[in-house]
């Protein structure tokens, strides 16, 4: 049977076992990867995963079961399960089915085009990268890995009480790694690109930027240890914010997990800082017309220049909060509990170019690269202390490539600091959605490059 069919028997049998409300929700992935090494294909996937879970009032509590089969023994597996754990669960709050909120947007977040393309055209393209990378240079000595994946997902959720919701969305990505040695120094690069267009992918461009940013470290130097003006480039401060999105989840606020507790409506950046959640970016990887719960997405201003104006919410901590839910509502896992995500989170960019922001400087430093995010960063303290590369700024203008250096702070104050805000836009797929940020120019952060 098809899924609209099996809904309406589990339904059905549902009401006729004692439950009154109902719901569905589920996710269909269709997932492909492949990984090469020394021009061969070293691991290849390609895989259909579909998931439902299914809840119910039953005595008036809520009782929950997953599946990720559609049949008729799998109906009344639901129907058991849910009906035992609501008579066992004891749930601190209130559960209830949504109706669905009066509107939601129809935008289409599924590339047909990007659909059409075959397995053996990615892995053409892989080899393709791969081949250009290891000829772009002669100090080109290894490629610690080249990987391209894709995935397509389908969700949909339905319910008792008349809400009938799904879409679709689709991306592809193109991840690898460069080894260079010169002179017995050995540096590395990286490129991490994900899209819904494919043909936006160019293997030419991608062999260069990874293997200009790796030779480019060639020749390291070493410049005192101190507080300097820190230029993150766009795809740093991308990463850096999606490190610290947890700070604005009103659920984390509840539980006395982030620091901006009680400051709505108070400064926490600059002027010139505006975060805006957009979920209907044509492009956007996070982009949803609707959340986990079914509550239609909005386009949210979380700040706006400099001032907090809301967090990051969905029904539960809405209600505890007396607001409206912000659409946020997020399942990492079809059978996941409900938590918080963004959806296309971004520092609003200006019409400065990262060029000009580089001309600014006259003693300082380029951030190219984070590493450690996961454990040199707090985001209840916003305390960090990153491993990183980059390049000396002098007299407005990059100069020697630095040893591996050590970048320090607080996230927060970081927000009070930012100098400039540049024009180039840029996401990092991060955080349960998408984050993205212009290059960001801080006054002044703790430096520490290894001799």
């Amino acid at each position: 049977m098809d899924l609209n069919q099996f809904q309406e028997r589990l339904f059905e049998a549902g009401r006729n076992v004692g439950f009154t409300d109902m719901e569905c929700y589920t996710r269909k992935r269709e997932q492909f990867s492949c990984r090469l090494f020394e021009g061969a294909i070293d691991s290849y996937e390609s895989a259909e995963l579909f998931g439902l879970s299914f809840r119910g009032m039953f005595a008036g509590k809520m009782g929950y079961a997953f599946t990720e089969r559609i049949d008729e023994e799998a109906i009344s597996y639901l129907l058991e399960n849910a009906k035992e754990n609501a008579l066992i669960l004891k749930m601190d709050d209130e559960e209830d089915i949504f109706e669905g909120s009066s509107e939601y947007r129809a935008d289409n977040y599924l590339s047909e085009a990007l659909q059409e393309v075959t397995p053996q055209e990615k892995i053409a393209f892989l080899m393709d990268v791969e081949r250009q990378v290891r000829a772009y240079d002669p100090r080109v000595t290894g490629i610690p890995y080249c990987t391209l994946g894709s995935s397509s997902q389908e969700r949909s959720i339905r319910n008792t009480r008349g809400l009938a919701l799904r879409d679709a969305k689709n991306e592809i990505y193109v991840a690898v790694g460069v080894k260079v040695e010169a002179n017995g120094e050995v540096k590395s690069g990286s490129v991490y690109q994900a899209t819904i267009d494919f043909e936006s992918l160019n293997a030419s461009e991608i062999a260069r930027k990874i293997c200009e940013e790796a030779l480019g470290q060639l020749g390291s130097k070493v410049i005192p240890n101190k507080t300097y003006p820190v230029l993150f480039r766009s795809d740093v401060a991308a990463a850096l914010l999606a490190t610290f999105v947890p700070i604005f989840s009103a659920e984390n606020v509840q539980k006395g997990r982030s620091l901006l507790a009680g400051k709505l409506g108070s400064r926490i950046g600059v002027d010139a800082l505006t975060i805006v959640d957009h979920p209907f970016l044509p492009d956007g990887l996070a982009s949803r017309n609707f959340d986990d719960e079914g509550f239609a997405s909005r386009e949210l201003k979380v700040v706006e220049k400099g001032t907090l104006l809301s967090f990051l919410h969905n029904r539960k901590t809405a209600k505890k909060d007396g607001v409206e839910s912000t659409g946020h509502a997020r399942k990492a896992q079809f059978n996941g509990s409900v938590s918080i995500a963004p959806s296309n989170l971004y520092i609003e960019p200006s019409d400065t170019s990262c060029d000009d922001l580089v001309a600014s400087i006259d003693d300082g430093v380029l951030v190219t690269s984070l590493s450690g995010l996961h454990s040199g960063a707090n985001p209840v303290s916003g305390e960090f202390s990153l491993a990183a590369h980059g390049y000396h700024i002098a007299n407005g203008q990059i100069a020697e490539p630095l040893n591996q250096l050590t970048v320090a702070g607080n996230f927060f104050a970081v927000l009070q600091s930012i100098q400039a805000i540049g024009a180039d836009l840029e996401f990092h797929p991060a955080a349960g959605g998408s984050v993205g940020a212009p290059s960001l120019v801080i006054q002044e952060l703790s430096i520490t490059v290894e001799t």
